[in-house]
């Protein structure tokens, strides 16, 4: 009787709920790209570099959707943070990131959380000299999601905990496509 009452409650709520919320983002495979602003700042004893340029971002990935209400996703991306000019000096830089994504999936809307590790390379140029650094090192991220079936925008905020830059972020807007 106890089952019977159970599945009774659990097909009346189905049709006041819809299935949506109860389903994670679309499963598979997303590619798409992202442009944002960049924010990179640099206070060294021989250089000083305050940054606000536009980049952007090529995204591959895959959500898992198993769990309801419960995003797991990997994601690759390209990261281009722009180029900056100042006086006779240009920085340049780029990374090719790995995340782990984490999110609440509330229907077609969502928030998550990523981290990961960027391999990052810097161009700093004074003159006709030109030097590159290059490293791995933790990146950190939240946003918001908004699916329209298996077209996602998303906005979100990254932060690069990169060794000897003081400062790299990088705030954007993405569309991505689900196959």
């Amino acid at each position: 009787m106890k089952f019977r009452s159970t599945l009774a409650a659990l097909a009346l709520s189905s049709t006041f709920f819809p299935s949506a919320a109860f389903a994670g983002a679309e499963s598979g495979v997303y590619i798409g790209g992202g442009i944002g602003s960049t924010s990179i700042e640099i206070q060294d004893t021989d250089t000083s570099i305050e940054s606000d340029e536009t980049g952007f971002k090529l995204i591959l990935g895959y959500n898992f959707g198993v769990i309801p209400l419960l995003d797991l996703a990997i994601e690759g991306a390209y990261v281009n943070f722009g180029k900056s000019e100042q006086g006779n000096t240009e920085f340049k830089q780029s990374a090719w990131d790995g995340f782990g994504l984490v999110g609440l999936s509330l229907g077609p809307v969502g928030l998550f959380g990523k981290l990961g590790l960027a391999a990052w390379e810097n161009e700093l140029s004074i003159g006709s000299v030109s030097t590159k650094t290059s490293g791995t090192d933790p990146v950190y991220g939240i946003g918001a999601r908004l699916q329209i079936m298996k077209v996602t925008g998303r906005i979100e905020y990254e932060y690069y905990d990169l060794e000897g830059i003081d400062d790299t972020s990088m705030t954007s807007l993405s569309l991505l496509y689900t196959f």
